[in-house]
């Protein structure tokens, strides 16, 4: 029988913010910010449709979507990377985003890092063929399961992965700047938003404003707050942002859990915590600091070594499976899969991604 055609990106589009507006209040603004920013590219297109890939790629892959499940990012792509402060005040970096963590297969976030990677190659933010590209990824993958995983703390090793990493950590008075510059909440901020942002201060009775702030493009139209502050002569900030049920619940119920994982994924992967990231109720709290936050690779120096820092995606993302995964039991699948399966699968969703994107510019 001939595959059903896939549904068409405006429906589904339409189907999950209906969805999603039925757990949580939507930010009606943002939410055509996120529709404008969708028609840009298909790399950024990629990034704001996570609920259409959950609904397609099974159909896509075919093969390369049955395999072992693990606790994953679900929302893995090149852009989900970036550095943090461990209680030792070390610079970290790693998968910094898990606001789609679902039991999935371990071939989703290596397909969907893969797709994300190609992507950026056709737009000249990567200077590698997509063959190498997916034979890079899959070695740092496996080469992360073979060792047990280890997080990546920049203060000693990880020479040409700190130098990337430092290179791009924003200006801090640029950064501050811009943070200062939004205007205070007017409407009343739910009492579960300020009391988690209160709670995560160093001080709960320090002066501090609150400010909606519109960050990221998976979450662009969710509730999502900052509050900003001086502590001992120096600006501080902590963020709120309002969870809800992973797409993947939208895509197929009946296979999926009906629970929020963030906070269950940050305990069991491999993994220096981040000791200012907490699930408050629905809300994930995080400290906002030039030197905490996502990496954009056109925020990268022109001049780096993109095999090891896509070797190190590739590692990372077995960190995060290694938390729910026995390492055998992924590496006895992937040495039953032909050896092109990732570039195979990746091409595919990559070329969905640019239909899905050409009809909605269009629409």
């Amino acid at each position: 029988m001939p595959k059903q055609p896939l549904p068409d990106i405006r429906v589904s589009t339409k189907r999950y913010e209906d969805w999603l507006g039925s757990q949580i209040r939507l930010i009606r603004k943002d939410i055509l910010r996120k529709h404008a920013e969708m028609s840009v590219a298909p790399f950024p297109f990629m990034r704001a449709t996570y609920y259409r890939w959950a609904e397609v790629w099974p159909r896509v892959c075919g093969a390369a979507a049955s395999a072992p499940e693990t606790l994953s990012v679900g929302d893995l792509h090149a852009e989900n990377f970036g550095t943090w402060r461990d209680a030792e005040g070390r610079l970290i970096w790693g998968v910094n985003d898990f606001d789609e963590a679902s039991w999935l297969p371990y071939t989703n976030d290596l397909i969907r890092l893969a797709s994300s990677v190609l992507l950026a190659i056709d737009a000249e933010h990567i200077g590698l063929n997509r063959k190498d590209a997916c034979a890079v990824l899959l070695a740092g993958y496996r080469k992360s399961l073979e060792a047990g995983g280890r997080p990546f703390a920049l203060a000693e090793h990880h020479v040409a992965l700190r130098e990337m990493a430092r290179s791009r950590i924003k200006d801090a008075a640029v950064f501050w700047e811009k943070l200062s510059s939004l205007e205070s909440v007017k409407d009343k901020v739910p009492g579960s938003a300020r009391k988690a942002i209160i709670r995560m201060l160093p001080d709960p009775k320090m002066k501090h404003r609150l400010v909606h702030r519109a960050a990221g493009l998976g979450s662009l139209g969710r509730q999502r707050f900052a509050g900003i502050g001086v502590w001992c002569g120096g600006m501080i900030a902590r963020e709120a942002k309002e969870l809800a049920l992973s797409a993947c619940v939208w895509a197929g119920p009946q296979r999926r859990s009906g629970r929020i994982l963030y906070q269950q994924i940050l305990r069991r992967a491999v993994r220096c915590p981040d000791p200012f990231v907490r699930l408050r109720e629905s809300w994930i709290v995080r400290r906002l600091a030039p030197d905490c936050s996502r990496i954009e690779l056109q925020a990268l120096p022109r001049q780096r070594d993109e095999v090891r820092l896509l070797d190190a995606m590739g590692w990372e993302t077995a960190n995060i499976h290694l938390g729910t995964a026995k390492p055998r039991d992924i590496l006895q699948d992937l040495n039953n899969r032909p050896s092109n399966w990732l570039n195979s699968a990746a091409a595919a969703m990559a070329d969905v991604v640019h239909a899905d994107w050409s009809r909605w510019r269009k629409g």
